[in-house]
């Protein structure tokens, strides 16, 4: 049954993921954390943040971790290939018939109605992101480390990949260095 689950939810992004990788992201948050409750927002976020930093396409890479998470080796090849089968079926399909009427006005709309919904999907999954942020950092530090983010990939042109490593870096070595306080601060009061 889970073999099944994670096959037609992964199915299911990669039919109604239009638009490429981040347009499939909020589908993908959807099916794992919402519908199937197979991984947290945070784990969610831990995934997406790695997926990003490792080259190519985020939804083939999340949907790879993910099945493996879920179900091991087949999972792995079961959700990867949900993933990709629509989009080879659809591309098979699409350039046979593409080329006849790619020049009609509505399939111009479509394409660039795709955008904005996309932006919007985006958006959404970034606000829930930042809500959750305050939790653990606070509003001023949420937004100081956002305001930093933005100057380092659009002032210095910093490729994001780099700003993610290195606040997961950041992250772990603070983590590291938390259980040392608690554990000093254990002796102190027995003491």
């Amino acid at each position: 049954m889970k073999h099944l689950q994670l096959f037609l939810a992964f199915f299911r992004v990669g039919i109604l993921g239009y638009g490429g990788g981040p347009s499939s992201i909020p589908l993908v948050h959807k099916e794992v954390v919402d519908k199937y409750k197979w991984m947290s927002d945070d784990e969610f976020a831990d995934v997406l943040a790695l997926g990003n930093t490792l080259p190519g396409p985020i939804a083939t890479k999340m949907a790879g971790y993910i099945g493996y998470r879920v179900a091991g080796i087949v999972g792995l090849i079961n959700a990867t290939l949900a993933t990709i089968v629509p989009t080879i079926i659809l591309m098979i399909f699409l350039l046979t018939t593409i080329s006849s009427v790619k020049d009609y006005p509505w399939v111009q709309g479509m394409t660039a109605a795709v955008v904005p919904v996309v932006g919007v999907m985006l958006a959404t999954l970034t606000w829930d992101f930042f809500k959750k942020s305050q939790k653990s950092l606070g509003w001023l530090k949420s937004s100081i480390l956002i305001i930093f983010s933005f100057f380092l990939m659009e002032i210095f042109g910093l490729h994001p990949a780099i700003l993610i490593g290195g606040l997961l870096l950041a992250a772990i070595i603070k983590k590291d260095k938390d259980p040392k306080k608690e554990r000093k601060i254990e002796r102190g009061n027995a003491s």
